[in-house]
């Protein structure tokens, strides 16, 4: 328990340092997503002030190969009405953004960021963009640490199937 106590702020700090460094201390324009767990896939994009920049990722569909049917438990389960407004899962919750609409907004405001994948970082690292109108800390960073990788992918296809564009 201590092991994974301390191993989640190292892992953050390195994470903030090697975020923030890479462009001379402005967000890099090059993310790394991995979404599913099937294939794997490499590119190569380049960036003016950092080189090339080699990431893996792996996708099985647009969903990153989760149930919905499987999204929903997750969903109900971990308490997620509780903050967002989400119509096929009943929720009205207004702490954090309306799921039916906002994340097709915020995909395309975050440097037009593919809409699953967008999900998927909003889920395991909230803080990575925050929507217009919210503040930073608002949603738990636990999430990523908490759910398997299946349950992830499971609530990112639940998502996905009631998003409006």
């Amino acid at each position: 328990m201590l092991f994974a106590v301390l191993l989640f702020p190292a892992g953050f700090a390195g994470w903030a340092v090697g975020h923030y460094t890479s462009l001379g201390g402005k967000p890099s324009s090059v993310r790394t997503v991995t979404i599913g767990s099937t294939a794997g896939i490499t590119t190569s994009a380049s960036s003016t002030t950092s080189g090339t920049t080699t990431a893996s990722a792996t996708t099985t569909s647009s969903s990153g190969g989760g149930d919905a049917a499987a999204g929903k438990t997750v969903f109900a389960s971990n308490g997620c009405a509780s903050c967002h407004t989400f119509q096929p899962a009943g929720a009205t919750g207004t702490v954090g953004p309306d799921l039916d609409k906002a994340p097709a907004a915020d995909a395309k405001a975050d440097h037009n960021m593919n809409l699953a994948a967008f999900i998927k970082e909003s889920i395991v690292n909230p803080d990575a963009y925050i929507a217009k109108g919210y503040n930073k800390g608002i949603m738990p960073t636990t999430f990523g640490n908490s759910l398997s990788s299946t349950q992830v992918n499971d609530l990112v296809a639940f998502i996905l199937s009631g998003t409006k564009s």
